[in-house]
Formats: C-alpha cells, structure tokens, sequence
C-alpha cells in the first residue's frame, strides 16, 4: 500500500530508451496509479519501435496500455497539447537516457517525448527526470548540470550503478519517483545525487 495520495493528480508518464530499466519504471507506474493519479503514457520512437532481449516493443507497449488504462501517445501532434490543454499536472521522464537529457538541455524537440516536455514546460508544470545513462558523470554531466540549474526540471535521485566496470553510469533510484512527484509538484527538488 503507497503512502501516497494522488487523488486527482494527472501524471504524462514518458519511458525512453534504457531498456534494461524498463521493468523498474513501469513498477513506478502501477505505483503512481495505484495511488489515485491518472496516467497518461508516452512512448519515445526507440521504445515503440525496438525489440530487445527484455521483449519486444508490441509487448511492452501492451504492457504500458495495461498499467496505465490508456492508450500510449506515439506522436509529436499527439505530445503537443499537453500544456495548453492543460492535460496534466507534471511529467515524469523515467528512464530518460542521456541521449533525451542532452537533447533537453538544449532545447532539441525532435521526438515524441522531447516535445511533451517542451509541451508540458509551456505551462510552467514540473518535470521530473529519472536518468539511467552510462556516461552521466562524463559526456552527459554538463547537460545533468544545466538541468538541475534550471526551472522546472527535478530529478529523481540517482548514484553510480557498478562503479568499477561503469565508472561514469548513474541510475535513478526509480522506487524514489512517487517521493520525488510529490516533492516535484510542492516545487521542492528530493535529494539529486546520493552515495550508495
């Protein structure tokens, strides 16, 4: 039983790449609705589109439609009346790879979840990131930076995941997301960063 209430709280609910954290996020998912919120559910074209040795992208979308009650949104028209329509309270971004963060920092809307950001952003809502990148604390660093500099962005707390054979890779904490939401939509950034 969550601790939570999201009674009436409408969550857009994004899964890009990462696959292998794919499980984690969608747990988060049943979580957050389990708890009262509506979810809308956002597939980036990588998710939709790649089968993997997790499955295949018709399971996992089967998957999300189920645990969500909805209909995934696949498209950049689809993402786009988020914020004016005034269709959801925050978005969550989990995983979001540090190909989506990148792209985020500077401003890139090319893709179904970049533009529900961007959609989102409009209407001043918060969005939430759950990162699960292998370069983290390399190539992707400055871009976390930038992020967590700027308004709007939150992000689940993350730490490095093997630090002896992937020293730069981080992974959110995704049993942290339905704190983080409520942190997120009082404003307040959960702890970033921890040491595990």
């Amino acid at each position: 039983m969550s601790k939570f209430d999201f009674s009436g709280v409408t969550i857009a609910y994004a899964v890009t790449g990462s696959f292998c954290t794919h499980a984690s996020a969608l747990e988060q998912m049943r979580i957050l609705r389990e708890s009262g919120a509506l979810i809308i559910p956002i597939l980036s074209e990588n998710t939709q589109n790649i089968n993997t040795r997790f499955g295949t992208a018709r399971e996992f979308a089967e998957k999300v439609t189920e645990i969500a009650g909805a209909e995934p949104l696949r498209t950049i028209d689809g993402a786009e009346p988020l914020g004016p329509r005034k269709m959801c309270d925050i978005i969550v971004v989990a995983p979001c790879t540090g190909n989506t963060i990148a792209k985020l920092a500077n401003s890139i809307t090319d893709g179904v979840v970049t533009m529900a950001v961007k959609s989102v952003l409009r209407a001043q809502k918060p969005v939430l990131l759950a990162p699960a990148t292998n370069d983290a604390l390399a190539g992707s660093a400055k871009n976390i930076g930038a992020l967590l500099n700027t308004r709007h962005y939150f992000f689940v707390p993350l730490s490095q995941d093997d630090i002896h054979n992937k020293p730069a890779s981080t992974v959110a904490d995704f049993t942290k997301i339905p704190q983080s939401v409520s942190d997120a939509l009082e404003g307040k950034q959960t702890q970033p960063l921890y040491i595990c």
